[in-house]
């Protein structure tokens, strides 16, 4: 069965004329998926222009930058959709030249990198561009297609394999793993090396298996650059192309005023669960496992952070933690308001809130997340 994403019959809404639909996303997150299920449903006389940032034909054309060659190409289309479309240089102001000269025209460009194509498209597009970020398969798109039982009883596949919809939609065990091993070996860093004009993954292999180890514990750069025998600047800048191709999430420390909060740390979390376990090596059933814990904790935080981003909730998300080790494992700043959730796997343990969290911020709320009740803070 097919999953229904949540974009699914959104994109109308967010495709405008003479504006561009910027879609973002890891890679194989379903981004061209969903755009091949939406051109399904267009009016039979649309004249749909689609190809991608690979296109030779394509990149010489809008690279030109030429009224001349680009107006009249596309001037005969109702729709253009781009794929990767960060490929293509200067793509922020080719489009530009098609939504301002261009009656009616509209544009759906989408890309694996962020930081690449925002940077292309962010200022000649001010004013132009809605901009929408799809993640793996959230647990409220299993919800809306398989419904909540199957949540319960496929929940150590979610943490062992992750949320990629080949994953989901993958017969067997073996099918997932190889799966995951393929665009971990293949596709993971490919936006990553383009970026950083990068000749070698095996570094990058190397600190992402140091950070995957380290999910939910405050991380050293130069703790890493020591260990990798690589500097600090460099290291600053791999996690950052990590983070701008959607493979690695930062949290930071939160203080506002109390002296023993570590503020200048911070944590890295997975997009995705199964990239976690495919970068170590370890799909091993929960049982044999002494990281549940931290896959718990990397899968929660992932799935809030799709349902605030999915729902538009402006949520600014940290961790807390005191020199005297009192933690929690995330905090949300929202329309002036805090709070605190600390993510538990084991129900064996009653948890109380720190003292040092109760008495410095007494309006804040406070919040154990468990197998038992996690449904409502990520559904």
């Amino acid at each position: 069965m097919l999953i229904k994403r949540f974009y699914s019959n959104k994109l109308k809404k967010y495709l405008k004329p003479n504006k561009v639909l910027v879609i973002y996303g890891p890679r194989r997150s379903g981004k061209t998926t969903l755009i091949q299920q939406f051109i399904k449903t267009l009016p039979s006389g649309i004249k749909l222009f689609q190809s991608s940032g690979d296109d030779l034909d394509l990149k010489e054309i809008l690279e030109s930058r030429r009224f001349s060659k680009i107006i009249p190409f596309f001037a005969d289309y109702n729709l253009i959709v781009i794929d990767e479309a960060q490929k293509i240089s200067h793509i922020g102001e080719s489009l530009k030249i098609l939504v301002d000269n261009i009656s009616d025209i509209q544009i759906i460009a989408t890309g694996s990198s962020s930081f690449e194509l925002s940077n292309q498209v962010g200022e000649p597009l001010v004013g132009r561009q809605n901009i929408i970020l799809l993640y793996p398969i959230s647990l409220m798109e299993i919800k809306d297609t398989y419904g909540t039982a199957y949540i319960h009883t496929n929940l150590e596949n979610f943490l062992i394999f992750g949320m990629y919809p080949e994953v989901l939609t993958s017969d067997s065990r073996q099918e997932k793993i190889n799966f995951l091993n393929t665009i971990t070996s293949s596709y993971l860093y490919k936006d990553i090396l383009e970026m950083g004009s990068l000749k070698h993954t095996d570094k990058i292999i190397d600190l992402l298996r140091l950070l995957a180890f380290q999910i939910g514990n405050n991380v050293s750069l130069q703790e890493l650059a020591n260990s990798l025998d690589m500097s600090k600047n460099t290291i600053e800048k791999y996690i950052y192309l990590l983070e701008k191709s959607f493979v690695l999430i930062k949290l930071r420390g939160f203080s506002r005023n109390l002296r023993k909060e570590i503020s200048k740390t911070s944590r890295y979390y997975f997009y995705d669960i199964g990239i976690r376990n495919a970068v170590i090596g370890n799909f091993n059933y929960l049982k044999n496992r002494d990281d549940v814990g931290k896959l718990w904790e990397n899968f929660i935080i992932t799935e809030r952070i799709k349902k605030l981003s999915y729902h538009n909730i402006y949520t600014n998300i940290y961790f807390w933690r005191t020199w005297d080790k009192k933690e929690i494992d995330l905090v949300e700043e929202k329309d002036g308001n805090l709070y605190g959730y600390e993510i538990k796997w084991s129900t064996t343990k009653k948890i109380s809130t720190p003292s040092d969290w109760r008495n410095t911020y007494p309006n804040a709320k406070y919040k154990v997340i468990t197998p038992e009740n996690y449904l409502e803070f990520v559904l």
